[in-house]
């Protein structure tokens, strides 16, 4: 299975229209990036967590596809216990190390924001197939053609980096050049991969072009992409859960504007 087959097509926020799942992640993030405190972070967590299993993607929140956002979050936020602007009382202190309260505010509001933004992101991404995508940004969102099919052909091209890099480390095995020295080994392989990449991109394009793909010529569209009412009940939920969560952040005295 490609690296960017969707999962869990048949649940309910799997059938919706791509458009719609972007458009529903867009006032979430647009509310927590606006503050740094761990209570509108983490109500609009807990909130993204309930839609997600009430709409059939559970077990994809939880599954090892979501894994690096839920180390990521955490290391983050250590790090901003560690460095972050030092206020309150003082709980460690070595050189450039200054723990205090804080900056454990801060580190546990930044872990939560992270949370928050990358997980619904990550999860309705990989429900999203590439061309009904590519579909909705054309008919939908009423993106340019050239661009949206450009785009597609791109992104149908990265499930083949895996490929191609393995079939480059064996042919350099069989030659004897990846036996010592890692570094090298993965900058030559790297270098190698580009190479490779490049010229299939340069290939497709010229296909693309003698298709008529880059022409100014209105396109029709095998697919037609519908975006009905489900979709606008997304899209709503996604500004409710933005309202709630700042709502509950300014009720209990946490909202920290950051642009003030």
């Amino acid at each position: 299975m490609s690296v960017l087959a969707p999962v869990a097509t048949g649940s309910a926020l799997g059938r919706l229209n791509p458009v719609a799942k972007i458009a529903a992640t867009i006032p979430i993030t647009l509310a927590l990036v606006l503050t740094l405190d761990w209570v509108s972070a983490t109500v609009a967590l807990l909130l993204e967590i309930a839609l997600l299993t009430a709409g059939g993607l559970g077990r994809v929140v939880f599954s090892a596809r979501t894994l690096p956002v839920w180390l990521a979050a955490p290391l983050t936020g250590f790090s901003m216990v560690l460095y972050g602007q030092a206020s309150g009382e003082t709980y460690f202190q070595f050189w450039l190390i200054h723990v205090t309260e804080g900056s454990l505010e801060i580190g546990l509001a930044t872990c939560m924001r992270v949370l928050a933004i990358a997980l619904p992101a990550v999860v309705l991404f990989i429900t999203i197939d590439p061309t009904e995508l590519a579909d909705g940004l054309a008919q939908v969102a009423r993106l340019p053609s050239r661009f949206v099919l450009g785009a597609l052909a791109a992104l149908r091209l990265v499930g083949l980096f895996i490929d191609d890099w393995r079939s480059l480390q064996l042919a350099r095995r069989a030659r004897g050049v990846a036996d010592r020295g890692l570094l090298r080994r993965l900058l030559g392989q790297a270098f190698a991969l580009l190479v490779l990449s490049i010229r299939r991109g340069s290939k497709l394009a010229t296909a693309m072009e003698a298709r008529g793909f880059g022409g100014d010529t209105p396109r029709s569209w095998a697919r037609p992409s519908v975006f009905g009412g489900a979709e606008w009940v997304a899209i709503a939920l996604g500004c409710a859960v933005a309202a709630v969560s700042v709502a509950v952040a300014v009720a209990t005295g946490s909202w920290n504007f950051v642009l003030r």
